[in-house]
């Protein structure tokens, strides 16, 4: 790769380390660099093969004897007589080995968890920075309407699939429009609501995991909630309360 950006900054802004006025800034890059964008789409694949891939294998029962014949031993120590220390070594032996790979096996889980954390912080942090940008004049929209029969049509041809748009007006979210948002690399489409005098983005983009529960959090004094369903990523953020948040996913999801 010829731009200098690929080894200081992309990865940086894959993990949602930049701030972001950093991540706009790249974003920005993003549309004119090649290198840049080319790079991104491989660095995102190569993190999604490696989340899908089963790495964590579980010791099989059958471990103890193995190795028991390995030092041809008998499966289970002898129930009488006195141990020779020959026998007794082999066995320290055993419990050594099965410790260490009950190490292994928790330290990896570990690890595995910590790295699950780190993504969703990471995508967290992307939601919220992207939510702020979009709080600038003339960032929220770029389709202006009440009308989801006018806003819905908006995205076709912009994108490959087609985002949820409810007008829940009588439910207290009016729809004000949409827009496309650039999260983590990823183009992705937005719709955006009222609550009172507040503002809430609706993030939606195509997954291939399976449906999940709502999970939930804030930053910045902002609240995210995010869920999946029929083969959509979701997530919605804004200053109003967690409990706004779920009343609007169920209206949406209903």
């Amino acid at each position: 790769m010829s731009c200098d950006r690929v080894p200081s900054i992309l990865h940086g802004y894959l993990d949602g380390e930049l701030d972001a006025a950093g991540a706009a800034e790249f974003e920005s890059h993003l549309q004119s660099c090649a290198d840049c964008t080319t790079a991104l789409e491989a660095a995102s694949a190569l993190r999604s093969s490696l989340q899908r891939s089963a790495l964590r294998e579980r010791a099989p029962d059958s471990l103890r004897r193995r190795m028991a014949a390995a030092v041809e031993l008998p499966a289970s120590p002898p129930a009488t007589g006195t141990a020779t220390p020959a026998s007794t070594n082999a066995w320290r032996w055993l419990a050594l080995a099965a410790s260490f790979l009950l190490v292994v096996l928790v330290g990896w889980h570990q690890i595995e968890g910590l790295g699950g954390s780190r993504q969703a912080s990471g995508l967290a942090s992307s939601i919220v920075d992207a939510h702020l940008r979009s709080l600038q004049p003339g960032h929220l929209v770029d389709v202006v309407s009440s009308d989801q029969h006018t806003v819905k049509p908006w995205f076709d041809g912009k994108i490959d699939y087609a985002p949820a748009v409810r007008d829940l007006a009588a439910a207290g979210f009016p729809l004000l429009g949409g827009r496309l948002d650039v999260l983590q690399g990823r183009t992705v489409a937005v719709v955006v609501y009222a609550r009172r005098k507040h503002l809430i983005n609706v993030f939606t983009w195509p997954t291939t995991e399976r449906d999940s529960s709502p999970s939930s959090g804030s930053r910045l004094g902002y609240n995210w909630l995010g869920w999946r369903k029929d083969g959509m990523e979701v997530i919605a953020v804004s200053d109003v309360n967690a409990g706004d948040l779920e009343t609007l996913r169920q209206l949406l999801v209903h």
